[in-house]
């Protein structure tokens, strides 16, 4: 199985804080990796640290056995990484003054240097298929909160990413809006997309996830299949958190 995305040995140093502590990962090509924990633990600094938002103290990531810490990476070559691997956040992070379909082919144009004309049916295309063909023209402030992120997984897949990650994808928005973006998630893991996620949806997990990875104070503490993790998880700390959350 090829291993799409590689940690080794990930620190990721905040003052006297540790958020990552030699993390070691493989992400396969089409695997689905659901990353659950504590407030605290890491998963988002790790999350970010696979398309350089963060920089990590030491270690290495590689993702299509390119690496993406080494020091000699060019600010061209982030990009190009940040190109191949979407992200979707918490908050939305639409640009409020563009419309939807602006927003979507804002990256493609200026960054891919795709054509205005491609760019748009791509674009459209990609509305449909999370579902809001008929609000291209619309602005992110006439959007609830579950089309928003529908929008910004569409501007993400723009890009035509090799991999996406989510971090806490559904946790701002309101319970009635959570199935219409985990639709769309699940929808992508069928397709064989390769995803790393933060999030606590356990029937997501349950429906979509290949793995599980609970992570406390910085460490990977347990994985395995979703199944396994939930019904018969192995350590401690493992029990003690899905006490509080199942």
């Amino acid at each position: 199985m090829n291993n799409q995305i590689v940690i080794r040995q990930a620190v990721k140093q905040f003052g006297n804080a540790r958020a990552l502590d030699r993390v070691d990962l493989d992400i396969a090509v089409g695997e689905v990796v659901l990353i659950i924990g504590p407030s605290g633990s890491g998963k988002s600094t790790l999350l970010r640290s696979v398309n350089r938002l963060e920089y990590l103290s030491s270690g290495d990531i590689w993702i299509d056995g390119v690496s993406v810490t080494d020091s000699n990476v060019s600010a061209a070559d982030i990009c190009d990484i940040r190109g191949e691997v979407g992200m979707v956040f918490q908050e939305f992070n639409l640009f409020s003054h563009l419309n939807v379909l602006d927003n979507i082919t804002l990256a493609p144009i200026t960054v891919s240097k795709v054509l205005k004309r491609e760019a748009r049916e791509q674009a459209l295309g990609l509305l449909e298929m999370v579902g809001l063909a008929d609000r291209g023209t619309s602005f992110p402030g006439q959007l609830s909160g579950g089309q928003k992120q529908r929008v910004a997984i569409a501007r993400a897949l723009a890009m035509s990413p090799k991999a996406m990650l989510f971090d806490e994808p559904t946790s701002a928005l309101d319970p009635e809006m959570v199935k219409e973006v985990l639709d769309i998630m699940q929808r992508l893991a069928q397709e064989g997309m390769t995803m790393m996620i933060v999030s606590h949806e356990m029937g997501f997990a349950r429906a979509a996830a290949d793995r599980v990875v609970f992570m406390d104070q910085g460490q990977i503490v347990e994985q395995g299949p979703p199944d396994q993790v939930f019904d018969h998880p192995q350590e401690e700390r493992t029990r003690k958190f899905l006490e509080h959350i199942l």
